[in-house]
């Protein structure tokens, strides 16, 4: 019920499309290639929606459970010691596999050598990459996993949360593909392509909020996919490539995501030893 009634009104207020600032840039006569080519005030309206976003979750927040509520997000976004093993999943899953990817496929075509390599400006591309993609992260797990996440793992397990969530992740990224359409492949097919890492990643992050409770770390996980996409994309990676490039991601993810789930059942099947020994069997 809480979650209900914290995404009614986001989605109505902010839309599918001004969550990221799509809003702005599909449908005008602006032409953006790729991200080197946002201007300034374009970069604003990319980040403007997240700041919104996390916002209304925190009043969602603060009216179903008060101070306790609060102070429960603030504990939850502070947690930082969890692991150093947690912090190597969130932090390398998806440069490792983004970079192996797409590294591989550039010797195959030039069509997908990174776009910070054919940059002008790659300091401030990069800069500006880890600007967006910090404020991305940081606003959208307070929403997505320090709201969303949270509450929906006290009723239902992890993968149904993550199906949850990174559907309505994808719904909210919708018009930030949706509005680019090369002609060469069908529009509903290179969305699908997309969202299928998309939905696998989501799964992932759940799993570790699983494990860890941490607002942090999974803001550590989400800022590498926004970085990557932002600084690593170019003109030429479109049409076929571009499809090509995302369900080879997406088909490793999901690989990644049924070998958790085969080693999560794995670990829940084993035996308590603490209990075997209390009851003497």
């Amino acid at each position: 019920m809480v979650l209900a009634l914290g995404l009614g009104p986001t989605l109505i207020v902010i839309g599918p499309g001004a969550f990221l600032g799509t809003a702005n840039l599909v449908g005008t006569d602006a032409e953006v290639d790729s991200a080197a080519d946002l201007d300034p005030s374009m970069l604003v309206a990319v980040m403007a929606g997240n700041p919104v976003f996390a916002l209304l979750a925190i009043m969602m927040i603060a009216l179903a459970y008060g101070r306790a509520g609060l102070g429960d997000l603030r504990s939850r976004l502070l947690r930082w010691r969890v692991g150093v093993r947690w912090y190597a999943v969130a932090l390398l899953t998806a440069p490792v596999l983004w970079i192996a990817i797409q590294g591989a496929l550039s010797l195959t075509s030039d069509a997908f050598i990174p776009g910070i390599i054919t940059a002008d400006q790659k300091a401030s591309l990069l800069v500006t990459g880890l600007v967006v993609g910090l404020v991305a992260a940081v606003f959208e797990e307070i929403a997505w996993t320090g709201f969303a996440t949270h509450e929906l793992r006290k009723r239902h397990g992890p993968w149904a949360t993550g199906l949850t969530v990174g559907l309505l992740w994808c719904v909210l990224h919708l018009s930030l593909f949706a509005g680019a359409d090369s002609g060469a492949v069908p529009r509903v097919l290179s969305v699908a392509a997309v969202f299928s890492w998309m939905l696998a990643y989501r799964l992932l992050m759940v799993w570790v909020y699983g494990h860890t409770q941490s607002v942090l770390l999974a803001i550590v996980m989400h800022l590498p996919i926004s970085v990557m996409g932002f600084v690593l994309a170019s003109p030429t990676m479109a049409g076929i490539a571009d499809l090509i490039f995302n369900l080879a991601f997406g088909a490793t993810l999901w690989a990644l995501v049924a070998a958790v789930a085969k080693t999560e059942r794995r670990r829940l099947s084993r035996p308590n030893l603490h209990q075997v020994t209390a009851t003497g069997t």
